[in-house]
């Protein structure tokens, strides 16, 4: 994996947070706190996209994203767990990781360095 779909799952990582912050921040700390989530995450996503293709950037950051954060809603605040959730949430990632696989990367002129 080379460094721009690293940027990608960690901008992911964020989002899962700043998606959290979002429905349970209630502080000036914790809505500060999700103000830097988003701002790394969409960096780092719009740094990624600069050199891979946007649509499976994207698709790639969200798809994490998504599964993060339900992952974490039945882990930490108690949402009910649900076969189907899970089950699509599953498809989702086979979908963004087929995505991934079938994505040529190419060099743009000037990325060489």
């Amino acid at each position: 994996m080379n460094n721009e779909w690293i940027k990608v799952s960690i901008a992911a990582f964020f989002e899962i947070f700043w998606v959290i912050g979002l429905k349970h921040a209630n502080t000036f700390w914790t809505w500060g706190g999700t103000g830097v989530a988003i701002f790394i995450s969409f960096y780092l996503m719009i740094m990624a996209g600069r050199k891979l293709p946007v649509g499976t950037v994207y698709a790639v950051f969200v798809g994490i994203g998504t599964a993060g954060t339900v992952l974490s809603e039945f882990l930490f605040f108690g949402e009910p767990f649900k076969a189907e959730k899970v089950f699509l949430i599953l498809l989702l990632l086979a979908g963004v990781i087929g995505l991934k696989l079938v994505t040529t990367e190419k060099v743009q002129e000037g990325d060489e360095s």
